[in-house]
């Protein structure tokens, strides 16, 4: 095969690859777009703060062993979920004197509950942020869970694969590589130049 041919077919593998990559992450750069947005201007973007308090019981050979490690959390977590429909992942459970603090964390949520030990008697208050503190905490992977953390890993690649794609294609392009290569210059000299002025 001569490297003619070579570069057509392999400049057409470049450009069916960039094309699809870049239909599949169509929506990914938007998402990302749109809430790095509501991120930087958290002052205009500020999510519907909702409060609600509930006070209940639980059993009190549950919370009351004076050997610690014998407090049933396992039961004090489902019990708790089952109750008041509590769901984020469990994020805190301490042990004090008097008192268990359990707290669980989701996106835009939080559900903290104070419980005496003496008797199971207990205090939640479940806090929510509305949509937009859902698709900010979604942007930075905070309190999202372990998938969550595996797709924002997978998006980032499959945006770099877009990214070189791009690249890739324009070198094939004889007539647009020069401006082309000279655009993707003046980007990076832009944010070079924007990081420079007013942040260094």
């Amino acid at each position: 095969m001569d490297k003619n041919k070579l570069n057509r077919k392999t400049a057409m593998f470049v450009r069916w690859l960039h094309i699809y990559l870049s239909m599949i992450s169509f929506a990914l750069v938007l998402f990302f777009a749109v809430t790095g947005l509501t991120l930087n201007h958290a002052e205009k973007f500020t999510g519907e703060l909702h409060t609600q308090q509930h006070k209940g019981r639980l059993d009190s050979t549950w919370t009351n062993s004076k050997d610690t490690t014998k407090i049933d959390r396992l039961n004090i977590v489902e019990q708790l979920r089952q109750a008041n429909g509590i769901h984020g992942s469990l994020n805190d459970f301490r042990i004090d004197d008097d008192q268990l603090a359990v707290a669980f964390k989701g996106p835009g949520y939080a559900a903290d509950v104070f419980i005496t030990r003496a008797t199971g008697a207990y205090d939640l208050t479940i806090t929510t942020t509305g949509w937009i503190g859902v698709v900010n905490d979604l942007h930075k992977g905070r309190d999202t869970g372990n998938g969550w953390s595996v797709f924002i890993d997978v998006a980032a690649l499959l945006l770099a694969l877009v990214s070189l794609t791009g690249l890739l294609l324009i070198l094939f392009l004889k007539k647009r590589r020069l401006s082309g290569l000279a655009v993707a210059a003046a980007g990076l000299l832009m944010g070079w130049l924007v990081y420079k002025i007013w942040i260094k």
